[in-house]
């Protein structure tokens, strides 16, 4: 069975969806400029980076698009499973280049990759053959674009869980210490500052569900009416997409925060010095 939403529906407008050629993509190089140019006046140096994050983005967009062109002509789930893979290998990537690691690079890259693709895979799996029925299980017009989305949020639960459990481990050194000095465990001495981790990590997502519908209109929502889908039929995947996005990160999280704990402890169940 397909997805519901490609089923032709009552309410579908007889209106052609918007058709953007380069011409309309040239006319919005501006408003990157805009940022460029208020970098420049407030000499916050990011005008370089800007530049170069907006060449890598319709570089890499162009690029991904003649990519799903071929997948969708070919259509063997082999491929389809390499390309998510290479998504999760390029979303652990993106998570880890900026964070203080405790240990080696690689093994920070391993703990944060496996938590992104067990938070994914768990959360793909269950959308898959639960939710939508795709068929077949590996179509790459549906389990692409999804994952696609999955994995961000999970990348981005991950560097936040990962930071923060590091941020809480140096704010609060002393009360763990006090804890391992009182007996307690490393899992005790620092559930507190667990915990705050991955309150911390979920907050965005927490935020986004709050206020979805009322302040903002998601992407899903917003490409479904301009496409001429039914506002009811965008909600309802624009819900599902919530709350799968909403699963991925907390899976995520919580993995990343108990895994990455354990490096900030000895063997011998001794805190390790952060400075």
């Amino acid at each position: 069975m397909q997805l519901p939403a490609m089923k032709p529906e009552p309410f579908m407008s007889n209106e052609t969806a918007l058709s953007l050629d380069w011409f309309n993509l040239a006319l919005a190089v501006p408003l990157v400029m805009v940022a460029m140019a208020l970098s420049w006046w407030q000499r916050l140096g990011l005008g370089k980076s800007l530049f170069i994050g907006a060449v890598r983005a319709t570089v890499q967009l162009l690029l991904i698009g003649q990519v799903l062109v071929w997948l969708f002509t070919t259509n063997k789930w082999y491929l389809v499973l390499g390309v998510l893979l290479v998504m999760v290998i390029a979303a652990t990537f993106a998570a880890t280049n900026r964070l203080e690691q405790i240990g080696s690079r690689m093994s920070l890259r391993f703990l944060c990759g496996g938590a992104i693709l067990i938070g994914s895979a768990v959360t793909m799996a269950y959308l898959d053959l639960v939710v939508v029925n795709i068929d077949p299980w590996y179509d790459p017009r549906y389990l692409i674009p999804i994952f696609g989305m999955i994995v961000g949020n999970a990348m981005n639960g991950a560097a936040l869980a990962a930071e923060r459990v590091r941020s809480e481990f140096e704010s609060r050194r002393e009360e763990i210490e006090a804890g391992l000095a009182l007996g307690a465990s490393p899992a005790q001495a620092s559930a507190r500052a667990v915990r705050l981790a991955m309150t911390a990590a979920l907050i965005p997502t927490i935020n986004a569900l709050a206020v979805v519908g009322i302040v903002s209109l998601p992407g899903m929502m917003t490409g479904q009416i301009l496409a001429g889908a039914d506002p009811t039929q965008a909600v309802h995947y624009q819900l599902i997409v919530m709350f799968m996005l909403t699963s991925a990160t907390a899976i995520t999280s919580v993995l990343v925060t108990i895994w990455y704990r354990k490096r900030f402890f000895t063997r011998a169940e001794q805190l390790i010095d952060l400075d």
